[in-house]
């Protein structure tokens, strides 16, 4: 009997943490005013793309939609992510977040550096000359580094 009494109040305690409400900072986010979150990615590595990716999609879970903006700001390693010969899987994934309007930007730099043309990335990625300087101007400009590694 002790047993089922433990397991009702694990079971009540648990359903409180899973359905926790977000909880939103003042000011609120709104279509006027949204959160704005950028995301470094750079890193080639699949595991750390996938989680950047899953990451994006957990946060897109808990703000309504007008309330959100998102970028990714590849470079380095990580431009290799959004070329069109990397993983499929994950390439389905990156490209699953256009519909969220998530921008997708990249570093032509690196692409100089490594010789590699705008036809080798997938489509819809926008560019800009240094993707570590756009980060800094973006976290200038208000913008949230989420970065999750």
């Amino acid at each position: 009997m002790r047993r089922i009494g433990l397991w009702i109040v694990s079971i009540a305690v648990m359903s409180t943490f899973l359905s926790a409400k977000m909880h939103y900072a003042d000011p609120k986010p709104t279509f006027e005013h949204p959160r704005r979150v950028f995301m470094r990615l750079n890193s080639g590595d699949v595991h750390a793309a996938n989680h950047l990716i899953g990451t994006i999609n957990n946060i897109l879970k808990e703000y309504p939609a007008d309330a959100l903006r998102i970028a990714i700001l590849a470079y380095g390693p990580g431009m290799r992510v959004l070329r069109r010969d990397y993983d499929a899987r994950t390439l389905k994934r990156l490209r699953s977040l256009f519909a969220y309007d998530v921008e997708i930007i990249g570093c032509l730099n690196t692409m100089q550096t490594m010789g590699w043309k705008k036809q080798a990335f997938i489509d819809g990625v926008a560019y800009v000359q240094a993707g570590a300087a756009e980060a800094i101007e973006r976290q200038a400009g208000g913008w949230i580094d989420a970065t999750p590694y």
